[in-house]
């Protein structure tokens, strides 16, 4: 009986570990389609982040392309919006001298100027010849008493020493080294920043040899009106004095100024009369309005004639 016992505790022994292998065979076949879903999961959970990532992406992509159209259009506005705005009118006033070494450097800054006109502004020139260097070995064929005595007249209104070539005057209410581009474009912007009053010119034609003209616009208290008459350009050749030898060229070369006092912009008949000159190229005829006390621009205006 106890190799009975022994033989049945034996076989009851051997089912138990069959049990115990077919238990964990069984643990094991439902692990892995366990495991098998834990990496499903975490595949889609990775293909999900980055599909957001792609959406993030493409969604800031079409903020920034709103954004830069917005700001597109708003800068097209702007400048449209600047560009329908009128050209304030300024007159810069060169005085200088073709006998005058320092002076073409400022003869080229007025002609671009003219040419390169300053955001909003519309540079009215004049290149004025003065007669105090004719002495020194180049008589200058522009130069003209009236322009030095309107420079000696600047020099009392700035409370200057003595007057000097190149000088720039900006609607007669600043002055400055002529060549000095910083300053100049400085003081025309600042110049441009004070409305004007309205200034027109009518009727201009050519007389015997005279320009017979009118001038309308709304008369300030205490201005008086000038008139120039300036060549378009000029080229010459300095045969002496500090410049001899050198081609030296200019633009709006007045030929003769004159005030025709208050109250002549009420559409009165005008006439100036230039010099007789060789040249039949075209001239440019300025007028404008100057406070009779501080001699600061109120109004001007310009007109190109042909002749």
């Amino acid at each position: 009986m106890s190799r009975d016992r022994n033989k049945q505790s034996k076989q009851q022994n051997e089912k138990n570990t069959q049990r115990t292998h077919t238990h964990q065979h069984i643990r094991d076949d439902f692990a892995l389609p366990v495991t098998q879903s834990d990496s499903h999961d975490s595949n889609r959970g990775m293909r999900s982040s980055r599909f957001n990532s792609i959406q993030i992406l493409r969604l800031a992509f079409v903020t920034i392309a709103l954004l830069a159209l917005i700001v597109s259009m708003r800068r097209a506005t702007v400048s449209a919006a600047d560009a329908a705005k009128p050209s304030v009118p300024v007159l810069v006033e060169l005085f200088t001298s073709e006998g005058c070494s320092s002076c073409p450097p400022a003869d080229a800054l007025l002609a671009r100027l003219d040419t390169q006109p300053l955001p909003g502004v519309h540079a009215i020139v004049l290149s004025e010849h003065v007669t105090y260097w004719n002495q020194d070995g180049w008589h200058d064929p522009f130069s003209l008493d009236s322009i030095t005595d309107r420079q000696r007249q600047y020099g009392l209104r700035f409370n200057l020493n003595d007057v000097y070539t190149p000088q720039a005057v900006v609607d007669g209410a600043s002055q400055m080294v002529g060549s000095d581009a910083n300053k100049v474009g400085n003081a025309v912007l600042k110049a441009a920043a004070t409305p004007k009053a309205e200034l027109s010119i009518t009727g201009a034609q050519w007389v015997n040899g005279a320009l017979q003209f009118s001038v309308h616009g709304s008369p300030e208290p205490g201005a008086n009106l000038v008139a120039a008459l300036a060549e378009d350009s000029a080229q010459i050749s300095v045969l002496h004095g500090e410049n001899g030898g050198r081609t030296l060229r200019h633009v709006a070369v007045v030929r003769v100024l004159k005030e025709m006092g208050k109250g002549a912009g009420d559409g009165r008949l005008l006439t100036l009369k230039p010099p007789a000159v060789k040249d039949t190229g075209p001239m440019r005829l300025v007028v404008f309005e100057a406070d009779h006390k501080t001699g600061h621009v109120v109004a001007v205006a310009e007109q190109t004639i042909p002749r």
